[in-house]
């Protein structure tokens, strides 16, 4: 529980950083006056959340892998696949990115832009998007780093992009007035900033990234691939789902968009330890498992449920007593401010079902089984968002939006709980045991040697 709670806590101080920043980022839009600015953001964030996705699945296959390596006592493995997921990521990244550059336009319509707010979000993803790569150097970085247990400069990473972010936002979109725009471009510096801070630990003190030769590459490709695809198409359920829950907002008007949009942005940073727990809990995993360690796997799966639970309720808590001032912050009136008093109150509380997916998520990845990640989480965002997000919008509208979205998550969490107890006994089977134990032995016949 220490060690989990030491890699979220400095995790989640990272990823807060970032979306302190976007939370500031929608702040500082909300004091221009207009609603179609707020609402260009909510848009823009479902198509950014989707790209991102990407990024995040290439991460969770080099820290899987990574790890993995590292709990098995091969350094050299290690720093090669570093450097092949590294490569991959960002060949894959430029191509994903420009896909998406050239489709801007109808993948903003499609989550139910139109008229001058379409405009607005195209114009700022048009900026945004082709820096994905940059992104996916720091997200794959970070991982690296995490899978050595150096969870501490992976956050120092994050942080030094937040605070560009911010230091830029209100030069750029007030002192030369450029509103979306230069918010557009503080996020490219920030995401600059991320990948140059995040690689330099690893050549200084983790042994830098092999040099792979040309069979190596091709050997790296299936491993990385068995993992970053299954990881890619989980993490673009999310998206997607959200895409949905955008357009069905989007039937009661600005307001509404404007109020999911805040929404969207007060989440990661009330929750940022609970976004921060699969990256963080998957190298203890990862480690564990490949050291043949069952028993510190389960315990690791056990703690991040209880670390969830107790997260959730005290954040819960205090967004339930700050909401008056939260809404205010945002100058929020109407139905946008009475969306945000729903989310601080009894819909917060559904992110405990939420936290207990990403945990599962990172046992599944790290356990030898992403496409049960892949299955669970589609199956959330589908089966569990669309019809509920029907019934509700028909029911209560927008607030019913926001209901139909948060309860279908308690049903895929008892499902992907069932599935994790089924992977670990099938990994814990005798056969399979002294093969392990063997292995074990030779990691400390290694390390007592050196």
């Amino acid at each position: 529980m220490r060690h989990i709670t030491v890699m979220a806590l400095t995790a989640s101080i990272g990823l807060m950083a970032i979306f302190v920043v976007d939370l500031v980022d929608m702040i500082f839009i909300s004091m221009l006056g207009k609603e179609e600015l707020a609402a260009a953001v909510g848009y823009a964030g479902a198509i950014l959340f989707f790209t991102s996705s990407f990024g995040i699945g290439v991460a969770i296959a080099a820290g899987a892998l990574v790890a993995r390596a590292l709990g098995e006592g091969d350094s050299h493995t290690a720093s090669r696949r570093a450097a092949t997921s590294l490569f991959y990521g960002v060949i894959f990244g430029a191509i994903f990115a420009a896909a998406v550059w050239f489709n801007v336009r109808p993948l903003a319509m499609l989550v139910g832009a139109s008229g001058e707010t379409l405009d607005m979000a195209v114009l700022y993803l048009q900026i945004i998007i082709p820096s994905l790569p940059l992104l996916i150097i720091g997200m794959v970085g970070g991982a690296i780093l995490r899978a050595h247990g150096d969870a501490r400069r992976a956050m120092i990473a994050t942080i030094l992009g937040g605070v560009v972010n911010a230091v830029l936002d209100p030069i750029l979109i007030f002192g030369f007035d450029l509103d979306l725009v230069g918010a557009a471009i503080a996020s490219v510096a920030a995401r600059v900033t991320i990948g140059a801070v995040a690689l330099y630990p690893i050549f200084r003190w983790h042994g830098g990234l092999e040099r792979p030769t040309a069979a190596e590459f091709r050997v790296d490709f299936p491993a990385i691939m068995a993992i970053a695809l299954p990881a890619i198409m989980t993490q673009f359920a999310t998206p997607i789902g959200q895409a949905y829950v955008t357009r069905s907002m989007a039937q009661f008007g600005a307001e509404a968009v404007a109020g999911m949009a805040i929404i969207s942005r007060l989440v990661p940073v009330s929750f940022g330890v609970i976004f921060a727990l699969s990256g963080a809990i998957g190298p203890v995993i990862g480690q564990n498992f490949g050291a043949g360690q069952y028993g510190r796997v389960r315990r690791a799966y056990a703690d991040g449920l209880v670390f969830t639970l107790i997260v959730v309720l005290v954040v819960t808590t205090l967004l339930y007593l700050l909401r008056a001032p939260i809404a205010d912050l945002f100058s929020a009136t109407g139905q946008t401010r009475d969306l945000i008093f729903l989310f601080c109150g009894p819909l917060a509380l559904a992110w405990v079902f939420n936290g207990v997916l990403f945990v599962s998520n990172a046992v599944f990845n790290n356990l030898g089984h992403p496409y049960y990640s892949t299955w669970i989480n589609w199956g959330r965002h589908t089966l569990g968002t669309i019809p509920f997000v029907i019934l509700g919008a028909g029911w209560y509208q927008g607030a019913g939006v926001l209901f139909g979205q948060a309860f279908g998550g308690l049903v895929f969490a008892v499902i992907a709980v069932v599935l994790v107890l089924r992977v670990m006994r099938s990994k814990e089977t005798p056969a399979k045991a002294p093969a392990y134990a063997r292995q074990t032995r030779l990691i400390q016949l290694s390390h007592n040697r050196r």
